[in-house]
């Protein structure tokens, strides 16, 4: 049974540290020398201390916990970024605090008071506007996820470019001359820089590209929805390229639905390479991004005790060359994948 007359304090002074090493020792972080470790745990235990998490949030004057914030939960991206926040917190001793906006109204005033329970945020970009990125600044350590730094917050985001990698590989390699690009650049940073590289690899090539997106959302069920809009018309593409591979693999099920062979028929590549993207066949043409190192790298500046975090750190990304955008197993030219 714990003693509560025994506090953080009076188990720092018996042991001969500080109060924050104290705390740190209670919640597990590695932060601690072994030697210091061995000594706070020998007080604790003789003098049966339980820590209070008051009295913590106090004596390191934090709150041991990150707050993330996500425009939702659905699918293998968010899962992912979810799993690699999550270990690395755990790290440290922090807990996760999420909100998920499904873009409700409402969603400034939840992230504002969010701000003030937490030592640092992670905030995917489009979730909310600017104006609340910067005020929330101001009350914690911010982590912009697949968006721009600024002054007061770092950023962490995926190299978007490797996509113009893709759209040459089908206009180039396959000689491919329809594409259409299936994404809402509105509604995401990450997809508008996607569908800005499409454009510039078209522009790079010679070829016209298509006048606009196919404006959907990123999940397979959309992918559905504009396969429908672009393969019942007379000039159906040769090839479909996403902003994602949920979309891709909506677009997929629809084609063959259609009695459409991919990519005899219609091309279709993805962004991503998730798990289900190498299962399909044919396997799924994409381009992979660490999904889970964009989560770590961003847990890792909010904790980080030596500096604010600022600047922006761009992770790389890889194309991945299967049969849906008509390579053999080998990949074009014989190779399986090819760098950005």
């Amino acid at each position: 049974m714990g003693n509560s007359r025994v506090s953080l304090r009076w188990v720092a002074q018996q042991a001969g540290v500080s109060p924050a090493t104290v705390s740190r020792v209670s919640r597990g972080s590695t932060q601690v020398s072994p030697e210091l470790r061995d000594r706070v745990l020998r007080v604790i235990e003789e003098s049966g201390y339980r820590p209070s998490y008051l009295g913590r949030a106090l004596a390191e004057t934090r709150h041991g916990s990150l707050g993330l914030v996500f425009p939702g939960l659905s699918g293998p991206y968010f899962s992912g970024l979810l799993q690699g926040f999550e270990a690395e917190a755990l790290e440290t001793g922090d807990s996760v605090l999420l909100l998920a906006s499904h873009y409700l109204a409402g969603t400034d005033a939840k992230v504002i008071d969010l701000a003030g329970r937490v030592d640092g945020m992670a905030i995917h970009a489009g979730t909310v506007s600017d104006a609340v990125v910067e005020q929330v600044a101001q009350q914690a350590r911010v982590v912009v996820m697949c968006g721009q730094p600024s002054a007061s917050h770092a950023s962490v985001s995926t190299d978007n470019a490797t996509m113009g990698v893709l759209t040459r590989h089908l206009l180039v390699d396959h000689a491919y001359r329809r594409l259409a690009f299936v994404g809402h650049p509105e509604g995401s940073p990450d997809v508008t820089s996607r569908w800005e590289a499409f454009l510039a690899a078209h522009h790079a090539a010679g070829v016209i590209p298509p006048e606009q997106p196919v404006r959907v959302g990123l999940q397979q069920s959309d992918g559905v929805i504009a396969a429908g809009r672009i393969l019942d018309r007379g000039d159906r593409p040769d090839a479909v390229v996403c902003a994602n591979d949920e979309t891709a693999l909506g677009v997929i099920l629809s084609a063959l639905g259609r009695g459409l062979r991919v990519p005899e028929d219609l091309a279709v590549t993805g962004f991503d390479d998730m798990d289900m993207a190498s299962l399909v066949q044919p396997g799924l043409t994409t381009v992979r991004q660490p999904v889970r190192e964009l989560a770590t790298t961003t847990a890792r500046l909010l904790v980080d005790p030596d500096r604010r975090p600022s600047g922006n750190i761009t992770l790389a990304t890889e194309l991945v060359l299967r049969g849906s955008c008509g390579c053999s197993a080998g990949g074009a030219g014989g190779a399986g994948q090819a760098g950005t």
